[in-house]
């Protein structure tokens, strides 16, 4: 009987269902961290470069494990010669960094693989581990992944490849409005993707695409390495997400999964940044390490 790598990572998958559905929650062994976007760190400007600070400083202070960022980001406080004092000032590790790909436009793989490349080298550099992987934007409403789907699939996998000949382990991001969002267009480019390409899902962005997040996970699991841990509720600040706990994602079920998976991924939460939003940055943090701490993990701190 020939598998495909969906049939036999949902084999790997099936011994784990009985765990994950035991009423007693399993051992955490996972050690979780946080992501820099809640506090507006992005890549466009000087100005939201800056909050990489009050991030780094707000995730330490609650004892998250590790912070994720955009490696430009990294870059660009290298380059004024201040990351690594920011690193060691609030002693919070780099765990990842989320690198940005063209997948749709063949004229522009050379670009995207060589920016990838050399993100890839800046996230080594201060000690990540993981690159996450994320699909270009496109018109959701006249896109048809057929279209583009061989070309994303290779494109993905060499951009997957030239990370791991860094020493880095990555995997695809799936994301609302890009080129790879809803179920099937995951479960097409997970079940043909080499090797060198592990799951890196965002289950708050499954959620809103369409997808149970934690069936997504569920089929995949074997493959997740790293995960967003998000919460999706549809309503009007943070782009329709929430704090930890007050939406749809079941997240219990998504982190018993990958607690008896065995797989020790990266899980850092995140929110999106929202104008006007009814809690600080700070205080979404605040609130979700207090959900996890229910749910049985703990802090540095």
């Amino acid at each position: 009987m020939k598998l495909n790598r969906r049939n036999f990572t949902r084999t790997l998958a099936a011994g784990l269902s009985a765990a994950t559905a035991l009423p007693a929650a399993p051992a955490r062994k996972l050690k979780i961290g946080h992501t820099c976007i809640t506090w507006g760190s992005f890549p466009r400007n000087a100005e939201s470069s800056a909050t990489l600070e009050a991030a780094v400083r707000d995730i330490s202070s609650l004892g998250f494990y590790g912070f994720e960022t955009f490696p430009e980001i990294l870059e660009d406080w290298d380059s004024r010669g201040e990351l690594t004092k920011l690193i060691d000032k609030y002693g919070l590790p780099l765990t990842s960094g989320y690198i940005g790909t063209q997948l749709t436009d063949p004229t522009m793989k050379k670009d995207s693989l060589a920016k990838t490349i050399r993100l890839g080298k800046v996230i080594k550099k201060f000690g990540g581990r993981f690159a996450v992987l994320a699909p270009n934007s496109v018109k959701r409403t006249e896109y048809n992944f057929q279209e583009y789907r061989a070309n994303i699939i290779a494109t993905l996998n060499e951009h997957a490849t030239a990370i791991t000949d860094l020493g880095l382990d990555t995997g695809l991001h799936q994301h609302t409005g890009t080129c790879i969002e809803s179920r099937d267009e995951v479960y097409a480019v997970m079940e043909a993707a080499n090797k060198s390409l592990k799951f890196a899902p965002d289950v708050g962005q499954l959620q809103k695409g369409g997808s149970d997040a934690a069936k997504v996970v569920k089929d995949f699991l074997p493959l997740v390495h790293h995960m967003h841990l998000k919460d999706y509720l549809g309503g009007e600040h943070w782009v329709g997400y929430c704090p930890l706990g007050q939406g749809k994602v079941d997240i219990p079920a998504i982190l018993d999964m990958v607690e008896a998976g065995g797989q020790n991924p990266n899980i850092m939460v995140e929110l999106d940044p929202s104008a006007k939003a009814p809690m600080t940055p700070l205080e979404t943090a605040k609130t979700a390490k207090a959900y996890l701490q229910k749910l049985g993990y703990t802090f540095r701190v």
